[in-house]
């Protein structure tokens, strides 16, 4: 097993997923990589979400800002420099969830916070969320990312963040800011600069081994990674389809919140079209649920896997 860490020396959030999402399709066997990196005044939504619902896309921008879309499922979350991300890149064979979140959870122990796998994808301190993380499967390798709040400012995630009522009501809270905690309240010291030498050793700790550091730099130039680049910063990938998304049919589920725009075509009672927002961890599962609709009866619903909770709670709110 070969341990790596690369530590980003940029705020720019594209050229940081780039980076990424490299590591994930690149990366050689029997190897896990622990990226650390940190955006620049930025709100970063799941793959399916609609960035209008999310975000005041206008505000944010208009502020310079950053808009960025991961490649995971999951809500939207806001990055300053107050706030450290991290990313496990693993080999399918190396790939552990609880081992991975026990590097976090170790490393803060070493500030005596003692912390909490919570929910579906949260890691908690004195019952507040400090850590979302969100998951995505490639061919050799998985991904594991997540943040760590230690001194973001709250009022710019509120200015910026558009929060479903349905979800603070769910989670008994009147505001993102209540539900989520900076760590630096409970360890004002605590920085997302000197939280990295903890991070390293609980890596190694953990993995039992030496880790390589690797050189960031050395990653910029590369052509995938500007192609990468490219390609998440375009306007048709963060707001093409969305632009002229109109919601229809709205619910929360315990697996997350779903919006649904449908077009039907009535004289034939038809599904002309169905566009899907959804911070559901499962990303797939929002493509094939669009693929099932698309073409199907108004007036019947389709066959599917009963088995799959997430389809069967999407299908069923089109046709309520």
């Amino acid at each position: 097993m070969k341990l790596q860490i690369i530590i980003s020396n940029q705020y720019n959030p594209f050229l940081n997923r780039a980076v990424e999402q490299y590591l994930t399709d690149n990366q050689e066997e029997n190897t896990i990589t622990m990226y650390l990196w940190k955006n620049q005044r930025t709100v970063v939504i799941g793959y399916n979400q609609n960035p209008y619902s999310e975000c005041n896309v206008k505000l944010l921008l208009d502020e310079h800002g950053h808009l960025m879309r991961r490649g995971t499922g999951g809500g939207a979350v806001y990055h300053d420099l107050g706030n450290i991300n991290f990313s496990f890149v693993a080999d399918k064979k190396l790939y552990d969830v609880k081992k991975q979140l026990s590097v976090i959870q170790d490393a803060l122990l070493s500030y005596d916070l003692t912390t909490e796998i919570s929910g579906r994808n949260d890691l908690t301190c004195q019952g507040r969320k400090f850590s979302g993380n969100a998951f995505a499967k490639g061919k050799q390798n998985d991904l594991h990312h997540g943040t760590i709040l230690i001194k973001t400012d709250g009022t710019m995630m509120q200015r910026y963040l558009i929060v479903d009522k349905a979800k603070l009501m769910k989670n008994g809270v009147k505001s993102v800011a209540s539900r989520v905690i900076n760590l630096s309240e409970l360890v004002p010291e605590l920085t997302s600069e000197n939280i990295k030498q903890p991070l390293i050793a609980a890596f190694e700790k953990i993995y039992g081994d030496k880790a390589e550091v690797l050189d960031f730099d050395t990653f910029i130039n590369l052509s995938e990674v500007q192609t990468i680049k490219s390609a998440i910063s375009s306007r048709d990938f963060l707001f093409g389809r969305w632009e002229q998304f109109k919601t229809t049919k709205k619910a929360r589920f315990p697996w997350g919140g779903v919006e649904i725009a449908l077009e039907i075509d009535e004289a034939n009672a038809i599904i002309k079209d169905v566009q899907i927002a959804s911070d559901c961890l499962d990303t797939e599962i929002i493509a094939q649920a669009e693929r099932l609709l698309k073409g199907c009866s108004t007036k019947m619903i389709p066959a599917f896997d009963e088995g799959r909770e997430i389809l069967r709670d999407v299908v069923n709110l089109v046709y309520r």
